[in-house]
């Protein structure tokens, strides 16, 4: 073999393998260099999201309180008994002031035994156990919850409950019957002011507002604010009362908060 053509070809390889690693040597740090400058740049679509609060103020038209009857007698049909009578004359007196039969209505009844422990004799100075329970009677407690839709008349009723054997008054609280109209309007200003704080913050970005992206209610978005007073007297205290309580209703208020998402460039 001629040692001048071995050594030429050895030299040629030689070469190429050099410019080939130059060759991929250049690539990488031209990927290198490409991927740093780029660097933290998003390609994708740029979003803003905003949170919007509205609020409306409305005058209550329902108002409801609840009242308790408590009875006690030597068996269940005595005791029942005297809970019906006391309790059928307020109702009795609740229709005759114009309040209807669905705006009434039976929250709790119990009827319990009452126990007392039988005396035991036991020697001075040892252990004497307890008696054993012996039913002395029982005892029955109704609660009613009633609508008031004459506000008017709030205090007049509470009142002649009271007069009429009621035990415990309670829980006057005014609010809203029907609250759609006023709901949708609270998240109509939420909506707006959401619209108004995303162009405030688009200008100060430097950008625009494209389109709306996304929409979400907050759950519970609607905080109907009721206006409540506890009276919670009972019934002796009730029929000393010559003159009905003042119960101002005020005002009460729902919110919407909903929050958007909108596309800016």
């Amino acid at each position: 073999m001629d040692n001048n053509s071995f050594f030429a070809k050895g030299y040629v390889q030689g070469l190429l393998t050099v410019i080939l690693l130059g060759v991929i040597g250049a690539l990488v740090a031209y990927a290198h260099y490409t991927f740093k400058a780029a660097g933290g740049v998003y390609t994708g679509d740029v979003t803003i999201s905003v949170q919007g609060e509205g609020e409306v103020l409305a005058k209550p038209d329902i108002g409801t309180f609840s009242f308790s009857v408590h009875a006690e007698g030597t068996d269940a049909t005595e005791a029942q008994t005297k809970s019906a009578e006391a309790t059928n004359a307020v109702l009795t007196y609740l229709k005759e002031q114009g309040i209807a039969d669905k705006d009434v209505r039976t929250e709790n009844y119990y009827l319990n035994p009452k126990y007392r422990y039988e005396q035991r004799i036991c020697p001075a100075n040892s252990y004497c156990p307890p008696g054993e329970p012996i039913i002395d009677g029982y005892e029955v407690s109704q609660t009613v919850t009633v609508k008031v839709r004459n506000l008017d008349d709030a205090g007049k009723l509470i009142s002649g409950a009271g007069e009429r054997g009621a035990t415990n008054i309670s829980g006057l609280q005014f609010t809203i019957d029907d609250e759609t109209v006023l709901q949708a309007q609270a998240r109509e200003k939420a909506i707006a002011d959401a619209k108004e704080k995303a162009q405030a913050l688009a200008s100060d970005l430097g950008v625009k507002v494209v389109r709306m992206v996304g929409f979400y209610e907050n759950n519970d978005g609607y905080y109907p604010m009721a206006s409540k007073a506890n009276m919670g007297y009972g019934g002796d205290a009730a029929m000393e009362m010559a003159i009905p309580p003042s119960v101002p209703t005020g005002e009460n208020s729902i919110m919407s908060s909903v929050t958007i998402t909108y596309e800016v460039r």
